[in-house]
This record gives C-alpha cells, structure tokens and sequence, in this order.
C-alpha cells in the first residue's frame, strides 16, 4: 500500500516551492497562520498555481475570529470558493458552524455545491463541535469530501482516541486527515494510532509570527526556504519510513 498522503501547510510561495521539492504530496495554502489562517489573496493563489505543480487546497476563512459566519461572512466565501476556482486551485478548505458548536449543514452545503468539482475538506472548527460523531455524520450529509481534525482537542496527541474513533466510523465515506501539532518525531505513532491515510501539519510557527522583529519583514530569504525544504524533506521520510505499520489502526 502507497505512504500515507502529506499535506504541508504554507503561508508564501518560497515555502510553497520548498514544501514541494521536499517531496509533499499536497499544499494549503492559507494566509496569517498565527491567528489560525485566513484566505491568501488572489495574487498569492495565482503566483503558487505558478510555480507548482502538485495539488494546492486553499483555504476559505474570511475572518480568524470563530468560525460562527454571518450572512455577508458566507458571501465573502463564495467569491472566494468562485476565485479559487478561476486560479486553478485543486481543493478548498472552509468550515461553518452554528453557535450551539454544531456542524452547519444547510451553509457548508451550500458552499460545498458551489466548489465542485473541487474536493472540499472540513477543517479543523470540526474540533468545536461538542459532539464529534455527530458532527461527522453532519459534515458527510454535507458532501465534504474530508475532515481535518486533531481529535477535538487543540493538539492531535491529545486527542488520537478519538481520531482514530473517527477513522473508523468514517469508513469509506468521508477521508479523516489528523493534524494539529504534527511534526516527525510524532507522525509514525499518529499514522499508527489512527489508521488515517492523509495526514496535515505546517512544521514550524507561523513566517508572519516569525517575521515579528526582522529587520526586513516580509521578505522570504534563501536560507529560510531551504531550511524548511530540509524540513519537509524529513518528515516525508519519516512518514514513509513507517508506512508498512502505519496502516494498521493499534
């Protein structure tokens, strides 16, 4: 059976570039991590579709604050599920809940109806939600394609019972991605634990929490971008490494 697929998390288009020559199977690409992530502008979508060439999923978050959408908030998505269909983005990511931190179905719907054929991932406001079985079965009536999730705690380690708990009655409807806090020394006990076949994590902190203090903010450098190519390239091993265990849920 092939490795489990990566998805590396990005903020520019150098670490874009670097997540892709370090050998990642897939990219979201987000704008202001340390906040959580917000939809990158039409600029960024379109100079990363550029450069590279594995799948890119783009995330649909208009505002970091909650994912608790108005009505305007929803507007705001569908033009930018609309742009990211135009600049040849592969896949959104996009998540809508109600106050009672339950799975809003008749919206994400909505918005999942309006990305296809894009594949749409539920992301990690999944992890909100007070009851995570039902909120699978709600994101699946939905027709996500889907879920990130880090278990419903803030960090995946914490929560691989319940991630693998998801695995399994998931099945073969809904695609269960663990993230949250994944890095290579972790990976192999995640991928093992669970059983998923897709697995996310960004590597490092943030570049725009990174950049606070430079003496040239917003400038990606050489050394940082191979840096994180190194990373990456890491991680790729490490997974691939423990792919033959990594099938098995323990």
């Amino acid at each position: 059976m092939a490795p489990p697929l990566i998805e590396i998390c990005v903020e520019s288009l150098s670490r874009a570039v670097a997540a892709e020559r370090g050998g990642a199977d897939r990219i979201e690409l987000c704008a202001d991590l340390a906040s959580g992530g917000v939809t990158p502008n039409a600029e960024l979508m379109r100079e990363v579709r550029r450069r590279v060439r594995i799948p890119i999923h783009v995330l649909i978050r208009p505002s970091s604050k909650d994912d608790f959408c108005s009505d305007s908030e929803v507007e705001t998505m569908q033009r930018e599920i609309s742009l990211a269909k135009e600049l040849g983005m592969d896949g959104v990511v996009l998540g809508v809940l109600e106050k009672t931190l339950q799975v809003d179905r008749k919206r994400t719907s909505t918005l999942v109806k309006l990305a296809e054929p894009l594949p749409v991932t539920f992301h990690r406001a999944f992890d909100l939600c007070s009851d995570l079985p039902s909120a699978l079965e709600a994101v699946i009536k939905t027709g996500a394609q889907r879920i990130l999730t880090s278990g419903g705690k803030a960090r995946i380690s914490d929560g691989l019972a319940a991630a693998a708990a998801l695995v399994s009655a998931a099945q073969d409807r809904i695609a269960i991605m663990p993230g949250g806090g994944v890095r290579a020394g972790n990976v192999q006990r995640i991928l093992r634990t669970t059983g998923a076949r897709e697995i996310h994590t960004s590597l490092v902190v943030s570049e725009s929490k990174g950049r606070q203090g430079s003496r040239r903010p917003g400038k990606r450098s050489e050394r940082d971008a191979a840096e994180f190519e190194a990373r990456v390239r890491k991680f790729v091993q490490v997974v691939q490494a423990g792919a033959p265990s990594a099938v098995c849920p323990g």
